[in-house]
Parts: C-alpha cells; sequence; structure tokens
C-alpha cells in the first residue's frame, strides 16, 4: 500500500464513525439502511462489514443504543439510535470537524497565495 492509499484509509476510519452517528441523528434506523445512506457518499468507500463492527463499538461505547423490531418479511431488524450522551457528542464532533475542514481550506488557500507570489 502506498502512503496516498494508507492517508485515505486513516481519513475514512475516522469519518465512519461521524457519518454513522450523523446517519442516526434524529432518527433510528436498522443496520443495512445505515449501510444504504453511507454508501451513498463519495469517496467514504464503506462495506457491510465495516459498519456493524463499528455499530457494535459505539453501542458499547454508550453513543447508541438498540431495539429488536419484529418484521412480518423474515427476521426481527435491530433498531440503531442515538443515546442522549451520542445527541450530545455528535454536535460536539460535527463542530470540531467543520473546525478542521476550515482550517485545512485556509492552509490551502494560504498554499495557493504563496504559489502565486513567486
Amino acid at each position: 500500500m502506498d502512503y496516498f492509499d494508507n492517508w485515505v484509509v486513516q481519513i475514512r476510519k475516522g469519518l465512519l464513525e461521524l457519518g454513522i452517528l450523523n446517519a442516526l441523528k434524529g432518527e433510528e434506523r436498522y443496520g443495512y439502511d445505515i449501510v444504504k445512506v453511507l454508501i451513498n457518499v463519495p469517496g467514504l468507500g464503506i462495506t457491510e462489514g465495516t459498519v456493524y463492527p463499528l455499530l457494535s463499538r459505539l453501542r458499547v461505547q454508550g453513543l447508541v443504543k438498540t431495539k429488536l423490531v419484529e418484521s412480518p418479511e423474515g427476521p426481527a431488524r435491530k433498531y440503531y439510535s442515538l443515546t442522549e450522551r451520542g445527541e450530545q457528542l455528535i454536535d460536539e464532533m460535527n463542530n470540531h470537524f467543520d473546525i478542521l475542514i476550515k482550517g485545512s481550506n485556509q492552509l490551502r488557500e494560504k498554499e495557493i497565495k504563496h504559489d502565486e507570489m513567486d
């Protein structure tokens, strides 16, 4: 794996948890529904096998809770939703992410201005 590929993997790891929590903000979803939402995020490159272990870890950390709901079309579905702690943390995480993006963009603009001066 080259440097760029490794860098992309590291960014995705951090963004996956944020993406899962944002997908659950204000609503409950069953696991595959979360997967479908995240698959549509350009550049995230997720699979089912990635999302379920993260959901489990977020549950253990007290950020999401689960409930089983009987389904007329097959086995019961496990629905996920944010806990009160998860609701509070997602706002902090989004605010911090916005600050990081803003700072990153400022660095890029500074580099562009510097290059234009040369």
